[in-house]
């Protein structure tokens, strides 16, 4: 090699590598203030997430890594997801989908409605991926999302999610035949229905096309995810059951895929596998926790949390209930403080009040103080707790108490009115009109009691629970049927116990009341199906509940 053919492929190296240089700052430079999320993923067991194809990823070398994110970010591991979307990034920085894979790991379409810090991030990353070259299917699904982080300030966020539902439709109809396409459509669909329509048009719709998906990709992790979603509610929950129990198999290194089959379980009172599905997703989150901030707890073990208590009180079990409570306030560290937290954390001690009847512990109820939560930025969840307080009050006749709590109730619901947020502030309304009815009851006006709580029941009934709760802290038609069977109406009490059951199967409170009903009517053989139905759910939990005692009384005297 002569010396100026030397000298030229020095100067041709150089001039890349100036190139290179200038291009990584300018990335560099593009990607400053979005906090992306890095580091090794923490994945406790084998990283078993089911199986992911999926055709617009980019590189061939990054096709692995791509295809984890989406089994992560399809059973909503949303932060490892977006480090692994990060890591597709760091290795090839013109993959548009990376961009688009960080923009829906920060899209809780299901949730809450982001803050503005996640939604100013969204929509710069899609303005970077929008940049780079792309498929023009890739260049739908960023169109899509970027229908929800346009105009952020302006659009509210339920509009956003339409915006972006529609988006995904268009891309669904010509592309019909990409599992993937069919699936991110078919959660946008469900994630856009509106709370209070009870005709399930958009969940029915989801599931269908999940449903026959699920056919063709048995081990697909967000197939059989959001067919529990579609389908959790009470006259669609039957429809999810199958899934329900092989979710947790498809993505067995999940947390959250091991907790969500007990939305189902809950829904159909089937109290055990619930208990199991959520012991399990615990010991997978205590896992996550431990390998990503060692003496700290992830929100998906406190949620967990909230649908064991729950699910222990339908079987009586106060002992393991308790013991749940108990550890919860140990805590000293959890991660992050979000609505999810918040809501565990004033619903456990409410329910375990409540449900019992234990009116003077449910009158000495205070939030907890042990958890990093700001409480005054989640007024739906702190008036769980002061409705549990308002009830026992009651019950106690400390009716000046009474009305603090329903003062705190009513600047609660105002909060949630000026932010827009009318599904929560309809919940607390509803628990101020129960408030109201109990309140007159106590003061003799039963009649005006009946038709308030009637006015409750009937808001309740109209309302779809949120995802994030097992439940209601107690039903307001249970609530109703109580205010009948002291006013000793047990036919009255004994229909809306049984129209409760319905909605809510197996609830140990239900059952009680409506044997209790059918006994004072003299129907022995209701009386004798709703004790018995007591005795089975809670044979398993040594249970010292005095209704379990009443109901072996009763049963005794008709044993041949």
């Amino acid at each position: 090699m002569n010396y100026s053919n030397h000298t030229q492929i020095k100067l041709g190296f150089i001039l890349f590598l100036l190139f290179f240089s200038c291009k990584k700052d300018k990335r560099n430079q593009n990607l400053t203030g979005l906090n992306l999320l890095r580091g090794e993923l923490q994945l406790c067991g084998t990283g078993q997430f089911g199986d992911i194809n999926f055709s617009e990823s980019c590189s061939y070398e990054t096709r692995e890594t791509f295809n984890l994110a989406i089994a992560l970010l399809h059973s909503f591991e949303y932060v490892e997801a977006e480090k692994a979307f990060v890591k597709v990034i760091d290795q090839d920085p013109e993959c548009a989908m990376a961009y688009w894979g960080v923009a829906m790991s920060i899209y809780h379409g299901l949730w809450a409605p982001p803050t503005p810090s996640v939604l100013t991030k969204g929509k710069k990353l899609i303005a970077i991926s929008k940049k780079l070259p792309k498929s023009e299917k890739a260049t739908q699904y960023i169109e899509a999302i970027g229908a929800f982080y346009d105009n952020w300030k302006t659009i509210d966020n339920q509009t956003r999610k339409e915006k972006y539902a529609r988006k995904m439709l268009e891309m669904y109809q010509k592309y019909n035949d990409d599992t993937e396409v069919s699936v991110f459509y078919a959660l946008a669909l469900r994630a856009s229905a509106l709370p209070t329509d009870q005709s399930y048009l958009k969940q029915r719709e989801a599931g269908k096309i999940l449903e026959e998906l699920f056919k063709k990709e048995p081990n697909h992790p967000g197939i059989a995810h959001y067919i529990i979603h579609s389908y959790d509610y009470p006259e669609l929950a039957k429809l999810g059951l199958s899934t329900a129990r092989r979710y947790a198999n498809i993505a067995p290194n999940s947390a959250h895929a091991q907790h969500m089959p007990s939305h189902i379980f809950t829904r159909l009172g089937l109290w055990d596998e619930s208990i199991s599905a959520n012991l399990r997703s615990a010991e997978s989150a205590i896992c996550y926790a431990e390998s990503v901030a060692p003496g700290a707890h992830w929100d998906e073990e406190v949620h967990a949390m909230d649908y064991l208590v729950y699910a222990y009180l339908q079987t009586g079990n106060n002992k393991l209930a308790y013991e749940q409570y108990k550890y919860l306030k140990s805590f000293k560290e959890i991660f992050p403080p979000n609505f999810k937290i918040a809501y565990t954390a004033a619903a456990i001690p409410a329910r375990l009040a409540v449900e019992n009847k234990n009116w003077y512990e449910a009158a000495q109820l205070n939030l907890l103080q042990n958890l990093d939560i700001e409480w005054n930025k989640f007024p739906w969840q702190t008036s769980l707790l002061h409705f549990a307080k308002a009830l026992g009050n009651i019950h106690l006749n400390n009716l000046e108490a009474v009305q603090n709590e329903l003062n705190v109730l009513h600047a609660a619901k105002q909060k949630l009115t000026i932010i827009n947020d009318d599904y929560k502030a309809n919940q607390v309304a509803i628990q101020i009109k129960t408030i109201d009815a109990w309140l007159n009851f106590k003061n003799g006006h039963t009649d005006k009691a009946i038709e308030l709580m009637k006015t409750a029941a009937e808001m309740e009934s109209k309302t779809s629970k949120h995802p994030v709760t097992p439940g209601e802290i107690l039903p307001a038609d249970e609530l109703l049927a109580d205010m009948f069977l002291m006013l000793k109406k047990p036919q009255q009490a004994l229909n809306y116990y049984e129209l409760n059951l319905k909605k809510h199967p197996n609830r140990f409170n239900g059952l009680y009341g409506a044997a209790v009903s059918a006994n004072q009517l003299g129907n022995k053989n209701k009386a004798l199906k709703y004790f018995n139905l007591l005795i089975q759910q809670s044979k398993k939990s040594d249970s010292d509940r005095p209704e379990i005692a009443e109901a072996n009384t009763f049963l005794n005297q008709y044993v041949p």
